[in-house]
């Protein structure tokens, strides 16, 4: 299969390749997500296939309208409408309780409910509306990988399994949305985001903040909760303090294989002496390094020799909670000690 790269002024061929049951990739505001027709089981189980996604990992639905998501959940509650007031479009997720039979299984993962979003896109939301359908949207990436943030990333990973990429540059935030559980009695956060704990309780109250990994025999709420994520091909060790950052060069060095370095600019120029393979700039905070943390892991997957990756750590405040949920993940909780 080829895999065509669209325009933005291509979002009608697109919408139509959406409508005869292919896959699409496409942009929002977090990054590239994996989009078919929410509506068409045949399509959906593609998505799974094509990013060899486990199929208890329910996805999330993408919808241009609040009408859309009425169609589909059995209620729409206060806390929801006071959400989607603040917050949509934009990299919120909500999970809510369905209609019987609603959504396919292969959708839902076999739950009771779904997570919806409104992606801050107007490509992705026109697309939406030419397709007439919602879409699911996983991460646009083979399961586990960093995720996508760029139509190129997307290509890397599957070119030759889906039908199309609508390229609209590179995407804004880098990190995947906040997905809030409101199926249950006390909201909860099942996975950090830019929307952050302390501005969803400064629409709804209080609410959990989960971000807990469920156990083998149980079905994930939410993506990223269970299965091995945002890995790149080398090891990635956290690097907690910048003061840190010396002793861990050296001991990289010592290892005797080529590494690198992600890290914000005042550490990477404060490096006399390049004795690393390569470095990559996360900017100059953490805002920077969440939106840069993935293009950093992709960064060091097309260099394939590199084995070591130093990145840099935050505290987890703010958006530095979903930063170090996603590095955390990446490095398989390894920090340098």
């Amino acid at each position: 299969m080829e895999t065509k790269r669209y325009t933005v002024k291509q979002i009608a061929a697109a919408a139509a390749d959406i409508k005869q049951g292919e896959l699409i990739a496409f942009p929002t505001e977090t990054v590239y997500g994996l989009g078919a027709d929410a509506t068409n089981p045949e399509a959906v189980k593609k998505v799974y296939a094509a990013k060899g996604r486990p199929s208890d990992n329910p996805l999330i639905v993408h919808v241009a309208s609040v009408e859309t998501v009425a169609r589909y959940a059995a209620t729409l509650s206060p806390k929801f409408k006071q959400l989607v007031e603040a917050f949509w479009p934009g990299s919120l997720t909500i999970i809510l309780p369905l209609k019987p039979n609603a959504l396919a299984s292969v959708v839902t993962g076999g739950l009771k409910t779904a997570a919806f979003r409104m992606p801050d896109n107007q490509v992705t939301l026109d697309l939406i509306q030419a397709a007439g359908v919602p879409l699911v949207g996983p991460s646009a990436n083979t399961s586990g990988k960093p995720s996508p943030t760029t139509a190129n990333h997307v290509l890397h990973d599957l070119s030759g399994k889906i039908a199309g990429v609508l390229d609209d540059g590179p995407t804004g935030i880098g990190l995947e949305s906040t997905v809030i559980d409101l199926s249950v009695a006390t909201p909860v956060i099942l996975r950090p985001g830019v929307v952050t704990q302390e501005a969803i309780e400064r629409v709804i109250g209080p609410i959990i903040a989960d971000h807990h990994q469920v156990g083998a025999s149980e079905i994930p709420k939410a993506p990223g909760m269970k299965y091995k994520h945002y890995a790149p091909n080398a090891q990635v060790y956290i690097i907690d303090q910048p003061a840190q950052f010396n002793e861990a060069i050296q001991w990289a060095t010592e290892q005797n294989v080529p590494f690198g370095v992600m890290a914000v600019d005042d550490i990477l120029t404060n490096q006399t002496t390049v004795r690393f393979k390569d470095q990559f700039s996360l900017g100059d905070s953490v805002v920077s390094a969440s939106r840069h943390l993935f293009d950093g892991l992709r960064y060091f997957d097309l260099n394939p020799e590199v084995k070591i990756i130093l990145v840099q750590g935050f505290t987890m405040v703010g958006v530095g909670v979903a930063y170090m949920n996603r590095l955390e993940k990446s490095a398989g909780q390894k920090h340098f000690q």
